[in-house]
């Protein structure tokens, strides 16, 4: 009977706390943020092509692109938005674009309730982002609801 309430005791106590978080994945010791700050700063896509500054404005997070591995074009001119759907922004240039829009602070180190635009194919998709370390960043990019998406994993730059 000890036996059982101890492993009981080690079940709750590992799966209540925000370092065992339930998740074998959760980074051991990290901390839940508090007030959804911590996600400011400079953050490297997955694919290396682009870092994205996130700052907030008001309650909400945004993120606009800030370095872009091959800004220019053939033509050695700064990238537009040409895929854009909406004919009149298409001449804007993707350097300086804010590509991440009102995210909000859900708790559990989750924002979301914004959008990312996606300035390769010209599409907007709903957001959702999760602080997985001090480090890394999933961004989750869907239509509708979240289980149907895409995830990629982004590395904060110092």
């Amino acid at each position: 009977m000890k036996t059982v309430l101890t492993t009981i005791l080690l079940f709750v106590t590992y799966f209540a706390s925000p370092a065992g978080n339930g998740s074998p994945d959760f980074k051991k010791n990290f901390r839940l943020s508090q007030d959804g700050n911590d996600i400011i700063g400079h953050w490297r896509s997955a694919h290396g092509s682009g870092k994205i500054e996130i700052y907030k404005k008001g309650e909400k997070f945004y993120g606009k692109l800030v370095w872009l591995k091959t800004p220019n074009d053939e033509n050695g001119k700064p990238l537009r938005d040409i895929k854009n759907h909406d004919e009149t922004l298409r001449n804007r240039p993707i350097m300086g674009l804010e590509i991440f829009k009102d995210l909000a602070y859900k708790g559990n180190n989750t924002w979301s309730g914004g959008t990312v635009y996606d300035p390769k194919s010209g599409k907007t998709y709903n957001c959702q982002m999760t602080l997985q370390s001090e480090t890394e960043l999933d961004i989750r990019a869907f239509f509708g609801i979240a289980l149907i998406g895409k995830t990629e994993t982004w590395t904060r730059e110092n």
